[in-house]
């Protein structure tokens, strides 16, 4: 596996980690009285809305991001792994120093609520709002059309980053489809879990992210 394909796992592992993401995956499971198909529809926008921005991106973008020495990326894809970096970094900073705002738990809550009430279309839309990989899209694009991907490459790989980026909220699908009761049980235990503690387990994994990209970044600047 080269750096480029460990970037590439390191910006899905943090899509998949976003307390955003994570915070909304999971409400919309424990507030809805059917969450099995209040999930399913969820994921649906999530999933569609994703992959659908991969495939623009296969025929847009492409592999114009690729060099001809994989191991030193072309100057503006240097600059631009630089620029995500200090970006990230500045927003975990920034996110790590302030104190948990219920406020915000509470406005979530509240917008799940009405929400998971809602029909399906209403639900697919939230999905594809709220469960996105938001802030990593861009770095996940830039990092797959550094593999000098086919269009058909290209759409392959995005569709791993965007399984990937979804998948605590597919495992919680799978559960409640297998075990339903223990399920809710455990989904009840994660979400008060997560308010403690995910912000420090995704600090990690997005700071690692951005070490990789500023080491590439500067690689490719002093090479």
């Amino acid at each position: 596996m080269g750096w480029i394909d460990t970037e590439l796992v390191l910006v899905a592992l943090a899509a998949a980690l976003s307390p955003t993401t994570l915070t909304f995956s999971v409400l919309t499971l424990v507030l809805g009285d059917r969450p099995l198909r209040i999930g399913f529809w969820f994921y649906l926008g999530a999933l569609t809305a994703t992959v659908g921005i991969g495939i623009v991106a296969a025929f847009v973008l492409g592999n114009h991001a690729a060099s001809a020495t994989p191991s030193s990326p072309k100057t503006w894809v240097a600059v631009l792994d630089i620029v995500f970096a200090l970006v990230i970094l500045g927003f975990v900073i920034r996110w790590l120093r302030q104190p948990a705002n219920t406020a915000q738990t509470d406005a979530a809550v509240a917008q799940i609520s009405r929400v998971v009430s809602s029909r399906a279309v209403a639900i697919i839309g939230a999905g594809a709002a709220l469960a996105n990989p938001g802030m990593f899209i861009p770095i996940a694009l830039k990092t797959i059309s550094e593999l000098d991907p086919s269009k058909a490459g290209y759409i392959v790989d995005w569709l791993f980053f965007s399984l990937f980026s979804l998948l605590p909220l597919s495992l919680a699908l799978i559960a409640l489809l297998i075990a339903p009761e223990r399920a809710e049980r455990v989904l009840q235990r994660v979400r008060a879990w997560l308010e403690r503690n995910v912000r420090c387990v995704a600090a990690v994994i997005v700071i690692g992210l951005a070490a990789s990209l500023l080491r590439t970044g500067i690689a490719g600047l002093t090479s």
